[in-house]
This record gives structure tokens, sequence and C-alpha cells, in this order.
């Protein structure tokens, strides 16, 4: 039980990067749909920075290069241009698909066994690490998830309790006031989807540099529509979203469990891997309301 809930809160940590960074974006009314891409991005140059290099750091640096210039690319066709939001971020989600495929292969050919980093180190603080039960869960981690618990209150306080965040705020409600107070409403949800980008890469580079180790196609297999997922369901706020994630975290680390208990025997490994998406459709269906932003996925354009 205990390395199931550890495990857990590490497969939760790039779901609540993502899923933070979305509500961030979302509440400014970007729906920031290439997040799929955006997490292949950052695992990708993530264990391409680290394998070249042999730093961690470097990989890291790399999978935010990578997780940002995908993002502009989103930001710049949507916000500046005012393309469909859903289109372009489909067709960014593939772009980066055959991106990846494509250089993994230019860089390293097609190598007989597979290519491997060493992963993140746990990290054990001191004192609390010795705190039964939940020394072992919370404060038994990579940097990575440690990050991610700091990040929690700053994302909430600097959303609901500064003038960013009201601005954020109001730029997904009422675009046409932040347009009248002097503020771009176009820079603004750039930036939201640019801070999208750091952050889904660094959630990215956490499959290859902080759990596997290596770079697969099907490394993320869904996982940012996860995080995309979890902004809705915990209705565009911050603490939703971390309620959200320990629910689809528990859910991953359960069917990892099951399918290393079983051998894959007892049940079908397809339906375990898909224990988090099935959940994902039974909350979508039985959520009652949504608190959805008054302007998200609509293009603004200043009147003259």
């Amino acid at each position: 039980m205990l390395n199931v809930l550890s495990r857990a809160i590490m497969m939760g940590t790039p779901l609540l990067l993502g899923a933070l960074a979305e509500v961030y974006a979302e509440r400014a009314g970007m729906m920031i749909t290439a997040i799929e891409g955006i997490f292949l991005m950052g695992a990708w140059g993530g264990f391409v920075g680290t394998y070249i290099s042999g730093s961690a750091v470097t990989g890291l640096l790399v999978a935010i290069g990578c997780g940002v210039i995908t993002a502009a690319i989103y930001g710049v066709i949507t916000v500046y241009l005012r393309q469909q939001q859903i289109v372009t971020g489909t067709a960014i989600n593939i772009l980066a698909a055959g991106f990846c495929a494509f250089f993994q292969r230019v860089l390293f050919g097609i190598p007989t066994t597979p290519l491997q980093i060493k992963t993140l180190p746990k990290l054990a603080i001191p004192l609390l690490s010795k705190i039964p039960w939940i020394g072992e869960i919370f404060f038994h981690q990579n940097i990575l998830t440690y990050l991610v618990y700091l990040l929690i209150p700053v994302a909430w306080y600097v959303l609901n309790k500064t003038s960013v965040g009201l601005a954020i705020r109001s730029t997904g409600e009422n675009p046409q006031a932040v347009d009248v107070a002097g503020m771009s409403v176009s820079r603004i949800r750039f930036l939201t989807v640019l801070l999208a980008g750091v952050a889904g890469g660094v959630a990215g580079s956490f499959y290859s540099l902080g759990y596997l180790g290596m770079y697969t196609s099907g490394i993320i297999n869904g996982r940012g529509w996860i995080a995309f997922a979890i902004c809705f369901l915990g209705n565009w706020s911050t603490k939703g979203v971390v309620l959200g994630t320990l629910v689809f975290g528990l859910a991953d680390s359960i069917s990892i469990y099951i399918q290393a208990l079983s051998g894959g025997s007892a049940f079908p490994n397809e339906l375990i891997i898909a224990l988090p998406y099935i959940l994902t459709i039974v909350l979508t269906v039985f959520r009652k309301s949504f608190n959805v932003p008054t302007q998200l996925g609509v293009p603004y354009s200043k009147e003259n």
C-alpha cells in the first residue's frame, strides 16, 4: 500500500504541473489542445539533452526549450492569427509525434537495445521522511515532485490574490474590459500559452528523466490529455486540480501495480492500462456542472 500511494504521488507530479498551467491558460481564454504534443516534446527533449550531455539539468533545460517552442507555435497561430484552437492543437500534436520519431532516428538510428539514462534520484527529506506512512509517501520523492509541492500554493495565490491573476481571469471572462483598461489581451493570452509550454516541457521530461530513464514514441500515451481533462474536472481551480490529480495519480499507480502483480494474466492488459482513461470518461459523464470561462476558446479581435 505504501508503494502504491508513493507511486501515486510520483505519477501525479507531471499531471498536476500540466493541469495547473492549463488552468492559467484557460482562465485567460486559451485551450491548450496542443498539450499532448508539448508533453511529448518535453519528454524527447529531456531524454536527448540528458543522453548527449550526461547532465539532467541540461536535459531539463532542453525539455523546457522544446515545450516553449511548441507552445509558441500554437500561440502565434491561435492568438495572433486567430485560428481555431482545437484544430490547431490537434495538428501540432501530430506534428510533434512525427518530429520526435524522425529526429530520434536521425540522432540515434535504430539501436538494438533501448538507449537509457539515469533517472532522477529519490531524495529523502531529513526528519520528515521518518514520519510513519506520511514520510514514505510524501517525503521520499525526486526533486521535481518537491518543486510541484512548492508550486501549488504559489499558483493559487498568484491566480486569486494578485493583480496578475486578476488580469488573467478577466481576459477569459471579459477581454473587452481588459482592453479598455489598457492591457493587451493578445499578450496576456500568449504569455499564458508560453507558461503552459514551460510547465508542459518539464512535465513531459518527468516521464523520461524521472520515471522511465528512456524515450519511446508512446511514452506520454495520452497523459497530456488527462492533464487537460483534470483542468475541466477540477472546475478551473487550483484546489480542484490538486484533488483531481491525486485521483488520477492513484488510478495510474494502481494500474501499474496490477500489471506487476498479475503479470498480465489475471486481467486483460489493455483493460488495466486503460484504467485512468476510463476514469476520465466516467468522471466527465457524472460531472453535473462546469464553471467554464465565458470566452474560453473564443479568439479576440480588438474593435476599431
